[in-house]
């Protein structure tokens, strides 16, 4: 299973957390967020190991602005967490991959994914609450298994250092990758290295365990 490492805005503190080898990390340019990264320089992310690919997170925000900062920081997804529509998402999705974020409280929200699909190479499961992420709270991630989409999609929603195990156990052919932010934070975009070391281990070796079952069983 791939994990995203996501709200990041010190140097000092990405460095770090790419050291890890997270499979994506995610970059917040929404100015009401408190992990706000439009101040971070462009080396940062050039500094990025190649296998991490860079997500920018945006809330309703004009093409223009999108345009600029995903090239500026080389960007390789958009993340969308606000009331974009399909055909949004459809023009920004040339020279990039889009995810599109949706809040989840009941197998009935996901109702709201059916008009996106063709267009979003990814979705984003969150908590439905008033935010537009980070808000470090779960939902229930039994109501999977009721997931329809064969569009594949990123985990999100207050999964903590804990949580490993029970993620683990969820069979969930179409999860792309877990996302993790606030549960993982010494301050605001400032991550624990050594929670997120602790829980990426655990992750990767649940995941290939899993694989080497999965391979004897078929043989």
């Amino acid at each position: 299973m791939k994990i995203k490492v996501c709200g990041m805005k010190e140097a000092r503190n990405i460095a770090e957390v790419a050291r890890l080898q997270p499979d994506y990390m995610g970059f917040i340019f929404y100015s009401r967020s408190p992990r706000f990264a439009e101040g971070l320089p462009p080396d940062t992310l050039e500094a990025l190991p190649p296998e991490t690919l860079r997500a920018g997170v945006f809330v309703n925000a004009a093409r223009d602005y999108v345009a600029r900062q995903a090239a500026r920081y080389r960007l390789d997804l958009l993340q969308l967490h606000g009331d974009e529509t399909p055909d949004d998402c459809a023009r920004l999705k040339s020279g990039y991959k889009i995810i599109k974020a949706f809040g989840i409280q009941s197998e009935a929200d996901f109702a709201a994914l059916h008009r996106y699909e063709g267009v979003c190479d990814y979705f984003l499961l969150d908590t439905k609450t008033p935010l537009r992420g980070g808000s470090g709270e779960k939902f229930d991630h039994r109501l999977l298994v009721g997931y329809r989409s064969k569009t594949p999609f990123f985990l999100s929603g207050g999964i903590a250092p804990g949580d490993a195990a029970n993620l683990a156990d969820l069979r969930l052919p179409c999860c792309e990758a877990l996302d993790v932010n606030s549960c993982f934070e010494a301050s605001p975009g400032v991550k624990n290295v050594a929670a997120l070391q602790k829980f990426i281990e655990a992750i990767r070796a649940e995941s290939s365990r899993r694989s080497r079952v999965s391979a004897a069983n078929i043989f």
